[in-house]
């Protein structure tokens, strides 16, 4: 288990980041034949990702349930999209390998979303918690002084 950190803390980077939302739904569970493949992918991609920092990726967390969610954080929409297009990656494949097999036939779903952050455009707080989503990619300190409210943690880092 991850250890908890007490009391108030929050976490910043001084360079603009990608924050990337990728899941998956499981329309038909009754289809393992479907669903299975695409499942397996992802922790074989965060792997690959986690082995070869100079891709870009940041860090993250996932989430399962009947719809998973893989919360990821990059350094560039670039960082991500050179990932994702790469040929000598695991992406690539296995999205070329769900089309053929899934497509639009329903019995899974896929979704992303991404966001460029900018320094100063955000703010966080975890409070006895373990590091987890941006507290485990950013500097991390007590949320103490101008940083103990939203508004000056979103003050403090505009400034």
């Amino acid at each position: 288990m991850t250890e908890i950190r007490n009391g108030r803390w929050t976490a910043s980077l001084d360079e603009p980041y990608v924050v990337f939302l990728i899941g998956m739904r499981f329309n038909k569970l009754w289809k393992p034949h479907r669903w299975l493949p695409p499942f397996l992918a992802m922790p074989r991609m965060l792997a690959e990702l986690s082995k070869h920092p100079e891709l870009g990726y940041l860090g993250g967390n996932v989430w399962v349930g009947r719809t998973i969610l893989t919360v990821q954080y990059w350094k560039s929409f670039e960082a991500l999209e050179g990932y994702a297009k790469s040929r000598d990656a695991a992406h690539l494949p296995a999205w070329a390998a769900f089309n053929r097999a899934v497509g639009a036939n329903g019995d899974v779903g896929v979704f992303h979303e991404t966001y460029r952050v900018g320094p100063g455009a955000y703010e966080n707080i975890y409070v006895n918690m373990p590091a987890i989503l941006f507290g485990n990619v950013g500097e991390t300190f007590q949320a103490t002084g101008g940083k103990v409210s939203a508004r000056g943690r979103m003050r403090t880092a505009a400034e």
